[in-house]
């Protein structure tokens, strides 16, 4: 492991500092748990302003929004201990599923409502008259924790995450350049490729999270759209060069090497897209090389006569969604330079009907399960608690519901739940050493500061480490917390072990219930995510004259592909799942553009695409039933081909007549069913080894 930077021993001393300011100020409050405010400023506090400044809000609105359910829960329940148990894991389950519904930093507010409930609620059961005092006290020490993280991190040597933006961009540009390389040369297959894939839809999913706090970060208005479209187009990019794939493939299979010119083409795009990226935008949109290379792909497109034929189907699939790249790579560039230099002019050359959608994708039934797991758990424990009649025992419950919300989001929640148990009891270890052994020899606050500055600083120092954030943050707040320190010295070791004790009970018990509710890990979510995307495609094949919003749709079903992706190992097929997702995906959108561009067609042309619509609606509602990928029927080809042919014979019969926007909505047409066809029919590749390890792999005629 490397030695922390400058920059991260900055933050940490800017960290223990708040803390030890919110530490000193809720003692000479006479707060009754000062521990908190303490514990709050390493729960809120980030490297970056903005995500401070945006989870220090939502704290202090999730925390006044758990406390004022606790006051009204508390009294009229209190009597009723099993009702009581159902009504806190019914509250903590429901704000818990509504914070899944926002992957924005604002979704903390209901998370964190949730599980301050039972915080506050359970530790007054033997009293309830001391409710309302305990939510005001919670509520004050975090509000102070949270002032102190936020002012110390705006004043000291702040951290804008708009820089953070441009760094993470430019990773995606690494991986995104060697993606498209490959595509371009025909490659889809080989670890390192698939391993590129899945880095770039985690990279564009992470990026919603940031982009939501930085209009916390004082960002120009302007500077967040364009960081928002700029995602948009990194989310598109991925699907949209992939497509190429394999109509490139098809054409290398049927000939052994590309069309005439064609691969000087694809080599020439292939360098500008790896090129370095220009740092001024008014580079970027005066640069020469995309204009020369669209007035290249239309010298090389087809004439209408030649699409009669399937090499010049092929070739006019590929130049046209070429093209398409072209277009996002440089919006792509541009969008940067513009974020970069604070510049609000903008462009865009890509410009597509399906985009402005706003929709996301939810796995309801997973996430009513996931929620399911947690209430469950908090109720169990709370009969455990009532039976057992252990004073300490709401300790044990609410960490319990503590540690279920914070990962039911997860997958696989049970290794983090580990961690978490893990973390908890090298606190209770770290925070025994400093009640027994240091703090009786402590007498004055700077003497403190002094002994907590060691373990502190170098806990700080790795909280910004992904590898290690959530145990060191875990270890810091719960050994704040676990020390309880007050304005006078008062320690008892079986009282300590106790109530401490608990906490590791409780989750140990979490970990063990959701080992056991949750067995199953990211295949079963791939799984219903892949049956899923099969109903989409039912849908898009609808012959219904009303389908919902189509850019809706669309939104919907590339936020579902990013979040299937990185779910995927990585591997070396060429019938990798996550390949196979991509023509799903392409078969939706294809499907969707035949209703487009149905009803610009002649009445026999419209039939046949019904029949089209048809019979890959029936296709897919099979592989829902039988709830696996089935052969696709012959029948179900032959009527592409068929269809095709008729577009192509339309095409050339108009051709004298020189239709321009009538031979568009028939070029159009058979691109959608030529990139049907493909994809539900691709080309037989054979795995070879990967490009980075040794030689390119080649395709294989099928």
């Amino acid at each position: 492991m490397p030695f922390p930077s400058a920059r991260e021993w900055l933050f940490s001393a800017k960290t223990f500092a708040a803390a030890m300011i919110a530490l000193y100020i809720a003692l000479a409050l006479e707060l009754p748990r000062p521990y908190w405010a303490m514990a709050t400023v390493y729960i809120v506090s980030n490297p970056f302003v903005g995500a401070t400044r945006s989870k220090a809000l939502y704290r202090a609105l999730g925390t006044m929004i758990g406390a004022a359910g606790a006051v009204l829960i508390v009294p009229p329940f209190v009597e009723s201990p099993f009702l009581f148990s159902v009504i806190v894991a019914l509250w903590t389950g429901t704000l818990l599923y509504l914070s899944m519904f926002d992957r924005t930093a604002r979704s903390y507010v209901f998370l964190l409502a949730g599980y301050t409930l039972p915080l506050i609620a359970l530790p007054t059961v033997t009293n309830p008259a001391s409710v309302f005092d305990l939510a005001i006290t919670r509520t004050e020490e975090i509000l102070l924790g949270i002032m102190a993280a936020s002012i110390v991190g705006s004043v000291v040597f702040p951290s804008r995450l708009a820089p953070t933006l441009i760094a993470r961009t430019d990773a995606w540009f690494r991986d995104a350049a060697f993606y498209a390389s490959e595509t371009l040369s025909g490659h889809i297959a080989g670890a390192s490729i698939s391993a590129a894939r899945q880095r770039l839809a985690s990279t564009v999913n992470g990026l919603e999270l940031l982009l939501s706090q930085l209009t916390y970060d004082h960002t120009r208005p302007d500077i967040v759209r364009r960081a928002r479209a700029l995602q948009g187009r990194m989310q598109i990019f991925l699907p949209l060069i992939s497509s190429m794939a394999d109509p490139l493939i098809e054409l290398i299979d049927k000939h052994g090497k590309h069309p005439e010119g064609l691969e000087a083409l694809l080599r020439d795009v292939a360098a500008w897209v790896s090129a370095p990226v220009p740092r001024s935008e008014v580079d970027v949109q005066n640069a020469p090389e995309p204009d020369a290379l669209r007035e290249r792909i239309a010298a090389m497109r087809p004439s209408v006569e030649a699409l009669a034929t399937m090499d010049g189907a092929l070739l006019s699939n590929a130049l046209w969604r070429l093209g398409q790249v072209i277009d996002v790579w440089q919006d792509i560039r541009a969008l940067r330079a513009a974020i970069l230099n604070e510049s609000s002019e903008w462009r865009p050359h890509f410009r597509h009907w399906r985009l402005g959608g706003t929709a996301r994708f939810f796995d309801r039934g997973m996430m009513l399960f996931s929620t399911a797991v947690a209430v469950s758990a908090i109720i169990v424990a709370c009969g455990l608690w009532i039976e057992s009649g252990w004073n300490d025992g709401a300790s044990a419950v609410a960490l319990a519901g503590v540690s279920c919300c914070f990962f039911a989001a997860l997958d696989e929640p049970a290794p983090q739940l580990f961690k978490f148990f893990v973390a908890t009891c090298m606190s209770v270890v770290l925070a025994g050493l400093y009640v027994f052994v240091v703090l009786p020899n402590v007498h004055d606050f700077a003497m403190l500061v002094v002994i907590f500055a060691g373990p502190f600083l170098v806990i700080g120092t790795l909280t910004t480490n992904p590898r290690f954030s959530l145990v060191t943050m875990l270890v810091a707040v719960n050994t704040a917390t676990f020390i309880s320190i007050q304005s006078a010295y008062e320690a008892n070791f079986f009282v300590f072990l106790n109530s401490n004790l608990a906490g590791v009970a409780g989750l140990l018990f979490a970990y063990l219930w959701t080992r056991t509710t949750r067995p199953f890990g990211a295949e079963l979510a791939a799984e219903r995510l892949t049956r899923s995307a099969w109903a989409d495609i039912v849908l898009s094949a609808s012959t219904a004259a009303v389908i919902e919003d189509q850019r809706n749709l669309y939104a919907r079903m590339l936020d579902r592909l990013m979040q299937l992706l990185p779910r995927h190992a990585a591997t070396d097929s060429h019938r990798h799942p996550s390949i196979e997702s991509f023509r799903d995906f392409r078969v939706a959108l294809n499907a969707l553009d035949l209703r487009r561009t149905r009803s610009k067609l002649p009445a026999e042309l419209q039939t046949s695409i019904d029949d089209v619509l048809d019979a890959l609606r029936r296709y897919f509602e099979q592989c829902i039933a039988r709830r696996t990928r089935q052969p696709v029927p012959p029948e179900l080809i032959r009527r592409i081909d068929a269809t095709s042919a008729q577009v192509t014979s339309r095409a050339i019969a108009q051709s004298p007549g020189n239709d321009v926007v009538a031979e568009k909505w028939l070029r159009d047409t058979l691109h959608a069913l030529v990139g049907m066809r493909l994809s539900l029919h691709p080309p037989a590749t054979q795995a070879q080894p990967d490009t980075a390890n040794g030689t390119p792999p080649r395709a294989e005629p099928a």
